[in-house]
């Protein structure tokens, strides 16, 4: 159930089904997951995200997130920075089941995510992954622009404050040189 890829080819848009959102107690690591796979089997009944689980979703992934949407109204369930996304694994016991572990962005927790996919599991797993890495070096490559630009900045600052030192002196000379003698 892989829809095509959108207009943009850094854009993926996938429907899969979304077996749930857990709290974690830890960023990563597969153990997190299978307890995650594990407390979501015997889930209460009255588990207030009891509504969107098991049903179909639309994963839209980009450089900067993943946005989990609600399948036919397209209303947004989740949304998860790249930078809030820690761990993104298949699970060993289900291979038809993955999942990720993002932090809340307002809080210090973290929440595991888990889809099922009948064929693309793994692929999922590996463009989460590989959206991660190229977003991480964006992010590094504008960390290391702006820090060319910010050095760029400051030595422009200096050479300015030359240049009106030299005219300063170059208009004082012109004083004197203008003096009679």
């Amino acid at each position: 159930m892989m829809s095509d890829v959108l207009e943009d080819e850094s854009d993926l848009s996938l429907t899969v089904k979304f077996l749930g959102r857990v709290e974690v107690v830890r960023p990563s690591g597969l153990q997190i997951l299978e307890d995650a796979g594990q407390s979501l089997k015997t889930a209460d009944k009255f588990n207030s995200e009891k509504a969107a689980r098991n049903s179909k979703v639309h994963i839209f992934l980009t450089l900067s997130g993943i946005d989990i949407l609600e399948n036919k109204t397209k209303y947004l369930l989740y949304s998860c920075p790249l930078s809030t996304v820690s761990f993104c694994a298949v699970l060993r016991s289900s291979p038809k089941v993955f999942g990720f572990v993002a932090q809340h962005p307002a809080s210090d927790k973290y929440h595991c995510y888990l889809f099922q996919s009948q064929k693309f599991a793994p692929v999922l797993v590996s463009a989460i992954g590989d959206a991660f890495q190229v977003s991480k070096k964006e992010h590094n490559v504008r960390g290391e622009r702006d820090l060319v630009v910010e050095a760029l900045r400051h030595k422009n600052k200096v050479l300015q404050r030359e240049n009106e030192e030299l005219k300063r002196k170059l208009a004082g000379q012109n004083i004197y040189e203008s003096m009679p003698k």
